[in-house]
């Protein structure tokens, strides 16, 4: 794994450029001397995994525009290293910053499964689909090592619970077995996020990701095994993939994908600061171009928090890249209905095998 040391001024290997104060803190370190004696604490390389045991696992969510109400999430903060990613913020409120520590400082529920199934146990559950990676992703690299996700789908399958997924991670073809019974059941929806099919791009933006190769594969094999999957194109940033739309809706359905969407990119809390930084030393030729292009689809602002219009945009540029989506799908994609997950067969087996006893 690719160690994060800095070269030439560039962090290899990792999305964020800086490590940005938190808003949370009145105090906070900063780099006064350039002889290097505060380098130390500024630029420690290394992934550091933080136990946590939380006494909730599942999220409520309500945002109107979102289409999900469970949210879990096994992990916080997130190595994969997206330069974009809106839970960057949500690092703060555990007291790191959302540059370079989101991706080095992966807080880990260690309790995630108990919680679950104790979830489940309560006389009054409401059974509604899980949504897993709903703020960072369940099959980020430590997820290799510790296997949580891999429990909580079993969990899934053991309650016989409706659960939706979303990735950029290829580690999810080792999962193929369980999830594979959760499709046989009508129990699961998988969503690949792919939103370059340009190597460069990819690792600029995306540094720890599988490559558009290798996630197509993904899709084509989910397909193959009657997994229900979709591509999800998150996000489109102006000036650097808006143009890839029609190819990757094209790629997307003939590696199986029956269905797409799409997200515009926004830059809330920290993340502008973040983004700024990163996009002049990635796309210095461009950067401004890149972000009036974010602007003028976000009312002359690089965030826009209004329901809907947060997601796909609004203005002449997020008005082109909606009527390329269109005109893409209906060229290249079924655009079938989303699979409705089945809720009616939930049960505790626990509580099931104690019945019979009787």
């Amino acid at each position: 794994m690719d160690s994060g040391i800095k070269y030439d001024g560039y962090f290899k290997g990792r999305g964020a450029q800086v490590n940005p104060n938190n808003k949370f803190f009145s105090q906070h370190y900063v780099q006064q001397h350039v002889e290097g004696l505060d380098e130390p604490y500024l630029e420690s390389s290394s992934t550091k995994i933080i136990p946590t045991y939380p006494k909730v696992i599942l999220s409520k969510v309500d945002s109107p525009d979102i289409g999900f109400y469970k949210s879990l999430n096994p992990y916080q903060g997130c190595e994969h290293g997206c330069i974009y990613c809106y839970a960057r913020n949500s690092h703060e409120y555990w007291g790191y910053s959302a540059g370079l520590d989101f991706e080095r400082k992966i807080l880990v529920k260690y309790n995630a499964v108990e919680l679950l199934e104790a979830e489940f146990e309560k006389k009054n559950y409401v059974v509604e689909s899980i949504f897993m990676s709903g703020n960072t992703d369940c099959y980020q690299p430590v997820e290799r090592k510790l296997g949580i996700t891999r429990s909580l789908l079993s969990t899934c399958l053991k309650y016989k619970h409706p659960v939706s997924l979303i990735t950029k991670n290829v580690l999810m073809l080792r999962d193929l077995d369980i999830l594979s019974e959760l499709a046989a059941l009508d129990l699961v929806s998988v969503s690949v996020t792919i939103n370059s099919l340009r190597e460069e791009v990819r690792r600029k933006m995306e540094p720890r990701t599988a490559t558009s190769t290798a996630r197509l594969k993904l899709i084509e094999t989910l397909t193959e095994k009657n997994i229900p999957v979709s591509l999800m194109i998150a996000p489109i940033v102006p000036g650097i993939n808006s143009d890839e739309m029609p190819a990757l809706i094209k790629s997307a359905a003939d590696a199986g994908a029956k269905w797409a969407s799409y997200t515009i990119v926004r830059l809330n809390g920290a993340i502008a600061d973040i983004f700024k930084d990163w996009v002049h030393k990635n796309y210095p030729d461009r950067a401004a171009k890149v972000l009036h292009g974010i602007a003028s689809c976000h009312a002359g602002k690089l965030n826009d928090s209004e329901w809907g219009r947060r997601i796909r945009g609004d203005g002449e540029v997020a008005d082109l890249i909606g009527q390329l989506f269109k005109s893409a799908t209906k060229k290249f994609m079924d655009m079938e209905p989303r699979p409705t997950l089945r809720t009616d067969l939930f049960e505790r087996p626990n509580r099931s095998a104690q019945m019979r006893l009787f």
